[in-house]
């Protein structure tokens, strides 16, 4: 699984999301690769993304992508990203 984070500039918050979901992953028992973006070159990083997890304001941007949208309302909350994704993935499933 290819999962795509995608903040406003593709800098410090994107990588901390990257990061937490790599431990929601890890806390789900799955294996996926995470790669990040910003969002004026997310359409093309997500191509391949089964994906994308990103903020409630930018999601809107995404839209009309082949990948599922996962809104995140705190990149720093295990907790919560966990919940989410996990929500993702099994309603996909």
């Amino acid at each position: 699984m290819k999962i795509l984070a995608v903040c406003g500039m593709g800098i410090g918050s994107s990588i901390i999301l990257k990061m937490n979901i790599e431990k929601s992953l890890l806390r789900l028992g799955l294996q996926g690769e995470v790669e990040v973006a910003d969002i004026g070159t997310a359409r093309g990083a997500a191509a391949g993304a089964d994906y994308v997890v990103t903020s409630g304001e930018l999601a809107p941007q995404l839209g009309g992508l082949s990948a599922r949208i996962v809104v995140i309302d705190n990149f720093i909350n295990v907790d919560r990203i966990t919940d989410a994704l996990q929500s993702a993935f099994s309603s996909t499933s």
